[in-house]
């Protein structure tokens, strides 16, 4: 066994550190130390962990299915932590990163909300900053997306960044100049709860006309459901490749026949791009962005998805013809950029920690310094005789 897990098992060495990270991130990850952490992406299916260098590379990757919601914050807790110590038998890990679907509080520390998990005001990084060795740093999976496509994908060179990750909803990020934009409450970026259609679709959050409606996996698999319940004549070849049994009908499968030429498939897609583009139009007259990356699972479908959007974003922009346009693009890390981005936020804790582990070290040697020297004077005394003319 790892002399880390020996530490974390024994919790002999329980990092701390700052309560937040500090707002320099554009300078802080050039100067952070160089050493390979852990990311965790946690999502509504899955729980992937990997090791992580400083230039982006993933070192070593496991994956496994989140356990169920109906159990309690521990099980995924545990999961974390066997994931964490597996790795660390096999790399040097020096602080753990966690990308969570869900609402981060401004600190970093506490899960307000997880709606695919049992989460409510969950303290998670100090529950396992209790059980590792290593300092902790929780953050939404979207923001860790932006900052690892920011670092190394598709947002490279943007000083203003909107991502946008369309996945069973839509979740988003803003990063300006380098610094991830979480809001006073720490859940800026829920893009997909804007309303753009009042009196529409009823959304899980409890309002109706929400963006994610409209513009989603979860979109996108309904309208092509709905067409296969209705015996459309535009659905028999869906229909036939899931021999009849509508539940089956998934995204993956669409994007495959959009691929094949299928055109229910193809006007399914356009329609989700479409209602995209609104959507970044939208952002676009509050934001300004110069760059919006579209990230998640949907956007796979690459230009069957981002063209339609580049078509409905140039028709609904504020202003269009006397502004200057920002630039669409698909992300470039996969499904690996929230794990990935969220090694590389907690490079910056492990500095921290690093510099306050050293400064307690200094301490602690100066306060050797003080003992030996008084022992030695105290020594010196006990060794002088009655007649010592010494003073």
């Amino acid at each position: 066994m790892s002399t880390y897990r020996d530490l974390a098992h024994r919790g002999s060495a329980r990092g701390t550190v700052l309560r937040t990270v500090g707002s320099r991130e554009r300078r802080s990850h050039l100067t952070a130390p160089r050493v390979p952490t852990v990311g965790i992406d946690i999502g509504g299916t899955k729980v992937m962990a990997g090791v992580v260098d400083a230039d982006g590379n993933i070192l070593e990757k496991l994956r496994t299915e989140t356990p169920d919601k109906s159990k309690s914050p521990k099980v995924v807790e545990d999961t974390i932590v066997e994931l964490v110590l597996d790795l660390s038998d096999r790399h040097d890990v020096h602080a753990v990163g966690i990308g969570a679907a869900g609402w981060v509080d401004a600190h970093r520390a506490r899960v307000l909300f997880a709606p695919h998990l049992a989460w409510r005001n969950e303290p998670l990084r100090d529950a396992l900053q209790a059980r590792l060795a290593v300092p902790v740093m929780v953050d939404n999976d979207a923001n860790t997306a932006a900052w690892a496509e920011w670092r190394f994908g598709a947002g490279r060179g943007e000083d203003h960044l909107v991502m946008i990750t369309l996945g069973t909803g839509i979740g988003g990020a803003i990063l300006e100049d380098g610094q991830v934009k979480r809001g006073k409450f720490g859940v800026a970026g829920e893009f997909g709860h804007m309303q753009v259609v009042p009196g529409g679709h009823r959304c899980p959050c409890g309002n109706r006309g929400c963006w994610e409606q409209y513009s989603s996996g979860n979109a996108l698999v309904r309208e092509a459901r709905e067409l296969a319940a209705a015996d459309s004549p535009v659905a028999y070849n869906i229909i036939e490749r899931v021999k009849g049994h509508i539940p089956d009908i998934t995204g993956p499968l669409i994007t495959e026949l959009a691929r094949e030429g299928d055109a229910m498939c193809v006007e399914l897609l356009q329609d989700i791009g479409q209602w995209l583009g609104v959507g970044i139009a939208n952002l676009a007259a509050a934001l300004d962005p110069s760059c919006f990356v579209v990230g998640g699972g949907v956007s796979a479908a690459d230009d069957l998805l981002i063209g339609p959007a580049r078509d409905a974003f140039r028709r609904h922009l504020t202003g269009r013809g006397y502004r200057p346009e920002a630039r669409i693009t698909r992300a470039q890390l996969g499904p690996e950029a929230g794990m990935v981005g969220a090694a590389d936020l907690a490079r910056l804790v492990a500095r921290r920690f690093r510099r306050a582990n050293r400064r307690r070290v200094e301490r602690h040697e100066r306060y050797e310094r003080y003992a030996q020297a008084f022992r030695n004077g105290t020594q010196a005394l006990g060794d002088r005789t009655p007649e010592d003319p010494r003073p």
